[in-house]
């Protein structure tokens, strides 16, 4: 089966690209990044419909979006509510017009009301029950990141341990979430696609680790790899999430299972950081 991989040069998008060609299995790349064509906010994209005809599966992964940083300062603004609206639109009207079956990858922010991302994502996940798609929430899943300006927060406390020796939280790291290693995240979504027909439209399908870590924890595993690291919690409290604590469901369990813990997790991204 040959994935189209839309939003390919993104945190996610890069992880199951790799995970493809170790594992031998078919893919086309598609992202703007790559080549200014694959903009899915392109009304009739060429370049899609030619990938869509090429394509066995889809996986949609593509998006407007960042870590707490990048949200903080860009969600409540008119261009990345655009930038997002426009995407899901052009994308999944030409999703319907290929009837090939996809992924949409969406977040357990969607069920956060107050955040225009979350919204946003909840809008994506009405498209995907309308087409008859598996629709997927991530909970915070990590790995290798070069758009720094997006970064999310174990690579920007691993960049700033790296290059400043001080990892400046933007909170007091008191929130909890649960961290999900990239490569977990690729092979739970490929199992998806590959049992797609049996996957029941009707259960919540949470891809999350189980296992809830502080983001002071974090900061803390990431200062404990770099000599002489130190940690500089913040007064404020998380703003992006508001500390939202929600267990994900567990019925994803039936079919996948996550393997890497987060302390491996991170040893692994600073690795591939080549740091």
């Amino acid at each position: 089966m040959k994935h189209l991989i839309l939003g390919s040069s993104g945190q996610i998008g890069t992880a199951l690209t790799q995970w493809c060609s170790v594992n031998s299995i078919p893919y086309t790349e598609f992202d703007l990044v790559r080549d200014p064509a694959e903009d899915l906010r392109i009304e009739n994209n060429e370049r899609l419909a030619e990938g869509l005809a090429d394509a066995d599966f889809v996986m949609f992964l593509a998006y407007d979006v960042g870590g707490s940083r990048y949200l903080t300062g860009k969600q409540d603004q008119f261009q990345f509510i655009s930038n997002n609206a426009r995407l899901m639109e052009c994308t999944f009207r030409a999703l319907r017009e290929s009837g090939k079956p996809f992924i949409f990858v969406s977040s357990q922010m969607a069920n956060l009301s107050f955040s225009p991302y979350g919204a946003l994502k909840a809008v994506g996940e009405h498209y995907t029950r309308a087409l008859g798609g598996i629709l997927v929430k991530l909970w915070n899943v990590y790995g290798v990141e070069t758009d720094l300006e997006k970064s999310h927060v174990i690579t920007d406390f691993i960049h700033k341990a790296n290059e400043t020796k001080c990892i400046d939280m933007l909170t007091d790291g008191t929130e909890s979430r649960q961290f999900l290693h990239a490569e977990d995240c690729s092979r739970c979504l490929l199992t998806l696609a590959e049992r797609y027909e049996a996957i029941p439209r009707d259960k919540n399908l949470h891809i999350a680790s189980g296992q809830w870590h502080t983001v002071l924890e974090v900061a803390e595993i990431i200062a404990g790899l770099f000599p002489n690291a130190e940690i500089q919690p913040a007064v404020a409290k998380d703003e992006v999430q508001k500390d939202s604590r929600i267990d994900p469901d567990p019925f994803i369990r039936n079919y996948w299972k996550p393997k890497i813990d987060l302390e491996e997790g991170i040893v692994r991204v600073v690795r591939d950081m080549r740091i």
